[in-house]
């Protein structure tokens, strides 16, 4: 039995350990375990919904806002509130930001490194890269003479900076596969990403008051009153967000892909999708969202979300008893035991739909798009799904290529949807609306916040008696990902998507990496790998600080 460890693998959040047995050069089976407890459903109970909302944001400092508004929506339902249309289109600018912020950060900075080597870059002729970026009709903002004497600084330090910790040679070196110009084109765009996320941060911090943890949104609509200093500085960081995004992010996907087609055969997982939509249009319906609301099932059948339908089963995993609990539902009881694949080996639970295993995330709103003809997505995809070879074929989406690749559609979308939305509440400003914020109708009640992180599917619930929350649960998106066997032993969308994948290098796995990535996982990471028919044994450590 050979066992490769890997402990952490880096450009993820939090905490994950995926084990894998590999039987013939590919993934047999996997488990994955999330590491780290919160129990951020005890924290408030007690407290009021307005604490709430500022308290789960606490969760992540990626997708703070998207705690907040999921919980904020929960309040508004208890309450019998309807948001003003000033506040939902200060909202949807808000949280568009977010995303922006995130999807450049994981497209670039976390999942970019399994693709694109930096240090091969510096084979690169600088204006050959010039002439590649132009005919791949991506952005030439940056300097590829000065950036490749930058990378030729350290390397010959002998310190890869943010570019340490990666497995460049792995597949004795086969496993990277970009020309060295497009190595060139990518980092630099990488480096450039770094200030795109700022700046998208920036426009966050204008409308919360600061990023992370935003102060503004608040149950009932929004503390933000916009002034025409502010209104200017989002104008002019908005547009220049979306120049960049539309120059760079689907010119450099198309770029990439001819050299990693074949990541289009693996990766699939359970291919059923959750959406719970996200940007409120004026009906504030979950189907009419900007990104509507959408459950696909493994035929792509499209239908509407049934809260009923939800549930969460806690048999693998470290909490009391091995209950399935049907949404909306208030139990939070933790209980570590041992981590065992054949028993309990996680804090995530198992969330389903209709009983079955669904992922979410950036392929899921898609989907739901697609199905829903949001006109932009239909357009975009297909010329996508041409440009990767199979037009109409929208089930190769479902792989570990698609799902990286059809995020940046999203990014496009959400990009040019803030410029509209900026837009928009300028005139409403010059209209003389002054109505930010209403308050509630009862301090009694329950309520359900459908919603999406940059993830995927978020759900918060609550009771509230009096102001006070008696009764609070969240299924972030993550824990549909990342669940773990169900009761019947199938394996949650993550494992599933794992099992297949080609390995090539037992001590590492770079596709079972991609593969990871492609869900953006809100996690940090150990991979440990099985292959029983050798009995050999391997451990490597890449902590920075040495230590398992």
């Amino acid at each position: 039995m050979t066992r490769s460890v890997i402990d952490p693998i880096t450009r993820i959040e939090g905490h994950l350990r995926v084990e894998m047995e590999v039987t013939n050069g590919k993934v047999s089976d996997a488990w994955v375990s999330g590491g780290c407890f919160r129990g951020m459903e005890m924290v408030v109970e007690n407290r009021t919904p307005e604490d709430a909302a500022q308290i789960v944001q606490r969760i992540c400092g990626v997708c703070p806002v998207s705690h907040a508004h999921s919980s904020a929506i929960a309040a508004e339902k208890a309450y019998g509130i309807k948001i003003s249309n000033n506040a939902r289109i200060i909202r949807n600018i808000l949280e568009g930001a977010q995303f922006l912020h995130s999807h450049i950060l994981w497209f670039y900075n976390l999942a970019a490194l399994d693709y694109v080597n930096p240090l091969n870059a510096l084979k690169a002729d600088a204006a050959d890269a010039y002439d590649l970026a132009q005919a791949a009709g991506t952005s030439t903002n940056s300097d590829f003479v000065a950036l490749k004497e930058r990378l030729s600084n350290f390397a010959d330090n002998g310190q890869l900076s943010i570019f340490s910790g990666n497995w460049f040679d792995a597949e004795d070196g086969t496993g990277y596969k970009l020309p060295p110009e497009l190595d060139l084109i990518c980092t630099a765009h990488y480096l450039e990403a770094l200030q795109m996320q700022a700046k998208a941060s920036q426009v966050s911090a204008i409308i919360g008051g600061k990023m992370p943890h935003v102060m503004t949104l608040i149950p009932g609509g929004t503390a933000f009153v916009p002034t025409d200093q502010k209104l200017d500085d989002l104008k002019y960081l908005v547009d220049e967000i979306y120049n960049w995004v539309e120059a760079t992010m689907i010119p450099d996907t198309l770029a990439i892909a001819p050299y990693y087609i074949d990541a289009l055969n693996w990766g699939k997982g359970c291919g059923r999708y959750v959406a719970w939509g996200v940007f409120e249009n004026e009906s504030m319906e979950l189907k009419d969202r900007y990104l509507p609301m959408g459950v696909i099932d493994d035929k792509l059948n499209l239908s509407d979300v049934k809260e009923e339908l939800i549930t969460e089963y806690m048999g693998h995993s470290w909490y009391r008893g091995e209950e399935t609990y049907t949404s909306p539902y208030f139990v939070t009881e933790p209980e570590f035991t041992s981590y065992d694949v054949n028993d309990r080996y996680t804090w995530v639970k198992c969330p389903a739909y209709d009983g079955k295993p669904y992922e979410a995330g950036g392929l899921s709103r898609i989907l739901a798009a697609y199905k829903r003809n949001v006109p932009f997505i239909v357009e975009q995809v297909d010329g996508l799904l041409e440009a990767l070879g199979a037009p109409g074929q929208i089930g190769v989406a479902q792989s570990t290529l698609g799902r990286t690749a059809v995020r940046q559609i999203e990014t496009l979308y959400i990009a040019g949807l803030m410029k509209d939305w900026v837009a928009e509440l300028c005139e409403a400003v010059k209209s003389g609306d002054s109505e930010y914020f209403r308050e509630p109708a009862t301090i009694t009640g329950s309520g359900t916040g459908f919603w999406e992180a940059p993830r995927g599917a978020l759900y918060h619930s609550e009771e509230v008696k009096d102001g006070k929350i008696t009764g609070y649960q969240i299924i972030i998106p993550t824990t549909w990902n990342l669940a773990p066997k169900n009761a019947n032993g199938e394996s949650g969308p993550m494992e599933q998507a794992l099992i297949g994948n080609p390995v090539g290098d037992i001590e590492k796995p770079i596709n079972a990496l991609r593969t990871v990535h492609s869900f953006d996982p809100c996690t940090a990471c150990a991979v440990h790998i099985t292959e029983p028919a050798t009995g050999k044994s391997f451990e490597t450590v890449t902590s920075p600080w040495g230590v398992k």
